[in-house]
């Protein structure tokens, strides 16, 4: 379909899907499921408060805020006092074991989360928290921590004092969403954001075993985009997630945001436009688009940018409150997946008020490239009730899952195509916030979905912090 026709119709809502083609499920394969197993509490008293939309404890762009390394379940959050801690349980333990890392939170902004990361090469985990556009704050444990849970005691002797550095790496001044990922090599980089939302940059680092190297930036915030408003010559980059595949390969979908609103059809919106993929083969050196093309290097003056052809797979103005920072996953085939959400056509050409807009009427897509190359897109049928973020994961059948805000959760099989969307859990008892911290690396572990919610409190009122288990199709 040519790229006027697929806008036109994003610009309609309406949902743009090539015929089907069959990917890895097989008719025997079980559908999607989930069976709570249990629920853990991590703090009868965690901080609360309410800043743009969100909690520090539980906003869904962690990476991560919840993860687990041979046999042993990791969470991080802030205490009443304010005070960072990361506990640990093994797997199945209905108890965790905490310890404070000697940092308090600075501002109350939710934005200022708390993120881990494993060094596989020395069996570290690294921490970075307190960051929205200014400095952060860098923990890391003693080596071999990781590798031998069972045998080391979980003691706060066991990480190092808190630092303003990466090992006396300073990457940038205006610092946030810190995002680690493992390297199949074994190594740890991190994602971050150099300056400010509507102009700012990706850019990665990357810690091997001894020391920190900055990378470099790899997309640009220049460049003029242009809609049916107006015109922007600054944006930033949002990505979705950043994740190797079983393969080796390195993806990323993302949104821009610009940063002139003479873009929009009315203030009250948001900036953000169109979905975007790109995906890098040496280990995030070189960028490319869907069709293989280089579109950005590392570090280098080709950075990924508005201006580059290729990029957006789902085009969309800035005039229907598309998420930024939503989620993405990809499957046993390697195959790119992305949930991603607005306000569809059917509903206004003309989102008025981001929060009120998005809470009546906004809806969650999934994004996918199928067998033949080919990219889907599926709405969910599953109003959001709320303008928060929405959570994907696959099982080992590739059946997709959508945990959405308080804790829903619905699910589509491989084997439709998934065409199949339905509620699997309603989140009923809950009382959950909003947005949920999902264990991104412990499905394909021991198939069990595991997410970290808040319940609703009022104004700074500590409220309750829980992970809550369901087991997937064995």
């Amino acid at each position: 379909m040519h790229r006027r026709t697929l806008l036109a119709a994003a610009l309609a809502g309406a949902v743009v899907t090539p015929a089907f083609a069959s990917g890895t499920a097989r008719a025997a394969d079980p559908g999607p499921s989930v069976t709570r197993t249990g629920t853990t509490t991590l703090d009868g008293q965690a901080l609360f408060f309410v800043s743009y939309d969100g909690l520090v404890n539980n906003n869904a762009f962690q990476k991560n805020g919840l993860l687990t390394y041979k046999g042993y379940q990791y969470a991080v959050w802030y205490t009443a006092d304010r005070n960072a801690v990361v506990g640990r349980r093994a797997l199945g333990a209905g108890t965790w074991s905490t310890v404070k890392v000697g940092h308090t939170l600075r501002y109350n902004d939710s934005h200022n989360v708390i993120s881990m990361g494993v060094s596989k090469v020395d069996g570290r985990l690294h921490l970075n928290m307190d960051s929205h556009s200014d400095g952060f704050t860098y923990v890391k444990s003693v080596a071999g921590l990781m590798d031998n849970p069972g045998g080391l005691s979980w003691t706060a002797s066991r990480f190092g004092a808190p630092q303003p550095t990466l090992d006396g790496l300073a990457p940038t001044s205006q610092f946030t969403y810190p995002q680690f990922v493992s390297t199949p090599d074994g190594k740890l980089q991190l994602s971050y954001r150099v300056a400010v939302s509507g102009n700012g940059r990706n850019a990665l680092a990357e810690y091997d075993g001894t020391k920190w190297t900055n990378l470099g930036e790899w997309s640009g915030s220049t460049g003029t985009y242009t809609s049916e408003h107006g015109s922007s010559t600054a944006r930033n980059m949002y990505l979705h997630g950043i994740d190797y595949d079983r393969n080796g390969r390195l993806h990323s979908f993302f949104t821009w945001r610009e940063q002139n609103g003479a873009v929009m059809c009315n203030s009250g919106g948001i900036t953000n436009h169109d979905t975007g993929y790109v995906y890098s083969d040496d280990r995030g050196r070189t960028w490319r688009n869907n069709a293989g093309t280089v579109v950005g290097v590392t570090g280098g003056s080709d950075k990924v940018s508005v201006t580059d052809a290729g990029l957006v797979v789902d085009p969309l103005n800035p005039d229907h409150s598309l998420m930024n920072q939503e989620s993405q996953f990809t499957d046993s085939a390697g195959r790119p997946h992305a949930i991603i959400s607005y306000v569809p056509g059917r509903f206004g050409q003309c989102t008025t008020n981001y929060v009120a807009n998005r809470t009546a009427n906004g809806r969650a897509f999934h994004v996918r490239r199928n067998a033949a190359g080919t990219w889907q897109k599926t709405e969910i049928p599953v109003p959001l009730n709320s303008s928060q973020r929405t959570k994907l994961i696959l099982d080992k059948y590739d059946n997709a899952y959508a945990i959405f805000p308080f804790g829903r959760i619905a699910g589509a099989s491989a084997a439709s195509g998934y065409t199949d969307w339905r509620i699997l859990f309603d989140g009923s008892g809950l009382n959950a916030f909003g947005e949920v911290v999902i264990d991104e690396t412990r499905v394909a572990q021991d198939g069990v979905l595991s997410f970290m919610y808040q319940e609703k409190s009022s104004g700074t009122t500590p409220s309750a912090l829980h992970v809550i288990d369901f087991r997937l199709p064995a």
